[in-house]
């Protein structure tokens, strides 16, 4: 465990690594490409007929649950799964919350909005020897929140859902984020549709798969009194009509058909881009990546994140995230072209930077 204050970056986030970078190949934004696909946005376009009425959001809600075989007094839609982090920051009171903890490396807004809320945070650092698994005997039993990532961001690390749901304790709430579990085929460690697992509250972001960041949609899963506090710490209509059209399609059969058909072509892009980092003697990329991106640790990281920009891509550092150090990358899974233009881009930047 270790205090919260450090000098780590909460607030920086792939998308500031892309700014005024036109013509450069995108690998710092966790976004799937070439996304949205036409019909999505033929039926995003639909909707703006609708905008003179205030967003209704019940068949959303409605096609949310039943894709998880749940009641829609479970689901709460959001703009995107962040806002859902400063919902549960800001509800904590209510909740009884006074001992939240976060595990990390992971996704940062979570305790961005904790500490902007006035909480006092612990942090889990999950360590690299371990190849960041989760410890559970390294979350404080005093702990009556926990926040973890599975798939993990930035790790790419997939933690068995036993191992998570036994973080749950009465009257702790155990807080999943699951926003990239639907880049995982078959999605086999989910927690989502369980009603089984105590105090538990399920993280899903549409924005990922879709490539709908700029339009903002994602959902809490949780116990109805639970979605029924965060509901009170949200604006009046918070969704927008067009990111409720998305959200009900996004959940239709065919789209699920379609981001399992994507989730198995990302695996085997990952699976190339791994052997193709497993060449270079200078980087290690974290085993058993999971999700449409991967973990890598090479000395200069710096260096080679700058030349590799010169060269035409642009990556993830790494250092902002709590647990890793400025030896750190994060690589988006791209298809197998873009990634052997990658790999050949790196191998110059690991000469450039490292000499040989």
């Amino acid at each position: 465990m270790h205090a919260h204050t450090d000098q780590h970056d909460l607030r920086h986030h792939g998308d500031a690594e892309v700014r005024d970078c036109w013509g450069l190949t995108d690998l710092a934004v966790n976004v799937r490409a070439g996304t949205p696909p036409d019909w999505l946005r033929e039926r995003i376009a639909e909707s703006l007929v609708s905008l003179a009425a205030y967003p209704d959001g019940r068949a959303a809600r409605a096609a949310v649950a039943a894709r998880h075989g749940l009641p829609a007094e479970r689901v709460l839609l959001t703009a995107g799964a962040a806002e859902a982090f400063v919902l549960l920051a800001r509800a904590l009171p209510a909740l009884g919350v006074r001992r939240p903890a976060v595990v990390h490396p992971q996704f940062t807004e979570p305790e961005a909005a904790l500490r902007d809320a006035g909480h006092t945070v612990t942090r889990v650092v999950l360590r690299a020897e371990d190849g960041f698994r989760l410890d559970p005997a390294a979350v404080p039993e005093s702990a009556d929140l926990v926040v973890i990532g599975n798939p993990t961001n930035p790790t790419s690390v997939l933690h068995p859902a036993s191992v998570i749901a036994g973080l749950a304790r009465p009257g702790r709430i155990l807080v999943v984020d699951e926003a990239f579990m639907d880049a995982v085929p078959g999605e086999p460690e989910a927690l989502a549709s369980r009603t089984d697992v105590p105090g538990l509250v399920v993280l899903r972001s549409l924005t990922k798969t879709w490539g709908l960041a700029g339009l903002r949609i994602g959902y809490v899963l949780a116990a109805p009194e639970t979605i029924a506090l965060l509901a009170q710490a949200q604006p009046l209509w918070p969704v927008s009509t067009p990111a409720l059209a998305a959200a009900q399609a996004c959940v239709s059969p065919r789209a699920l058909a379609e981001a399992a058909t994507a989730a198995e072509c990302v695996a085997k892009d990952r699976a190339h881009l791994m052997a193709g980092l497993a060449e270079f003697d200078e980087v290690q990329a974290v085993e058993g990546a999971a999700g449409p991106f991967v973990l890598i640790r090479v000395d200069r990281a710096d260096a080679v994140r700058e030349r590799l920009r010169a060269l035409g891509f642009v990556v993830r550092r790494g250092d902002t995230f709590p647990g890793l150090d400025r030896d750190w990358l994060r690589l988006a899974v791209r298809d197998r072209a873009t990634t052997n233009r990658v790999l050949q881009a790196l191998d110059q930047a690991l000469t450039f930077t490292h000499g040989g």
